[in-house]
């Protein structure tokens, strides 16, 4: 366990649990403030970390010497390398000089064209954890080893339900404005968090909606109705459970704001809460079972899962 000084001069305990073992300690509380602001959706610890920041530089900038070395071995420009990547040679410049992380099918994909014998692919958990920030590195690893992950939304989606559209809306709207450089990094970080739909075994997931955020235009009506759709069929998976908490409702036990519960296979439960610029992971097990309670009173608040399946469709259609 470390401690940690925050942008604002407070320290938290930080505590990563990892592999399928045991965490640290099992009391600890992530609450971390390095500068970092809210990523537009959940936690969606979907922000990416730029690699200029903290210690992700560093890892960053070693692998993008990695690829350069190999590159230059095989005797191909950036031009020629970009088109069999399937990116533009300037893509492939940011890449090598760390100031963009590729995904983790990127490096297997240059692994391959470079003839490097795995030698990139022996970076990918290390550059996949640079994209988050760090008070989010602990619950990205976790919604790897879920079994079951369950989030109450307000007030915007979790940013494993968002299109790639709807990212784009949120990200634009902030003040002062991100670069595009910043804006493709953080929506490939938080695409690449969706695996989790089509991982196998299926983990469950079930997540509650505010009413207010499918009514929200972010990013224009085509995109809302774009994320409607989607909801909508992500809502057809078997293991997948979205409902609707609607605004006329007098009693809604998620009025303290957004939260996600993670379990892991070995049946320990983590709690994720974001607030702006920190993040809290807390590995305390009452609360991870006060949580998971809280949201089970949440579930049985809002709609049922077929009655929200009618009533987006209704917001669908009005739109």
């Amino acid at each position: 366990m470390t401690e940690r000084a925050g942008a604002d001069g407070t320290t938290g305990t930080r505590t990563v649990p990892g592999g399928g073992g045991e965490a640290a300690t099992t009391t600890a509380v992530v609450s971390l403030g390095d500068g970092w602001e809210n990523s537009d959706g959940d936690g969606g610890g979907g922000g990416a970390r730029r690699p200029e920041d903290g210690a992700a530089k560093g890892v960053v900038t070693a692998f993008g010497q990695s690829l350069k070395t190999l590159r230059l071995r095989e005797g191909l420009d950036r031009q020629e390398f970009g088109n069999r990547l399937g990116y533009s040679a300037s893509t492939v410049a940011s890449f090598e000089q760390g100031r963009r992380i590729p995904s983790p099918s990127t490096i297997d994909r240059a692994d391959e064209i470079l003839n490097a014998g795995g030698l990139l692919r022996l970076w990918k958990e290390e550059v996949e954890r640079a994209q988050y920030p760090v008070f989010f590195q602990g619950m990205a690893a976790l919604e790897k080893e879920a079994v079951e992950l369950v989030s109450y939304s307000m007030p915007v989606l979790n940013g494993m339900l968002q299109t790639e559209e709807y990212m784009r809306g949120l990200l634009d709207m902030r003040r002062p404005p991100l670069d595009e450089e910043t804006i493709e990094q953080r929506v490939a970080s938080r695409l690449a968090r969706q695996d989790i739909f089509d991982r196998r075994p299926a983990p469950f997931l079930s997540f509650v909606l505010d009413e207010s955020i499918l009514r929200r235009p972010y990013g224009g009506k085509a995109v809302q109705r774009g994320e409607l759709e989607h909801l909508l069929l992500l809502g057809q998976k078997r293991n997948v459970e979205i409902q609707v908490m609607p605004l006329d409702r007098e009693d809604n036990a998620g009025v303290n704001g957004p939260f996600t519960v993670v379990t892991r296979k070995d049946g320990k439960k983590f709690v994720y809460t974001e607030a702006r610029g920190i993040g809290s992971l807390q590995t305390d097990p009452e609360q991870g079972v006060l949580a998971a309670a809280l949201y089970g009173i949440i579930r049985s608040q809002a709609l049922s899962p077929r009655e929200s399946t009618e009533f987006i469709e209704g917001v669908l259609g009005s739109l």
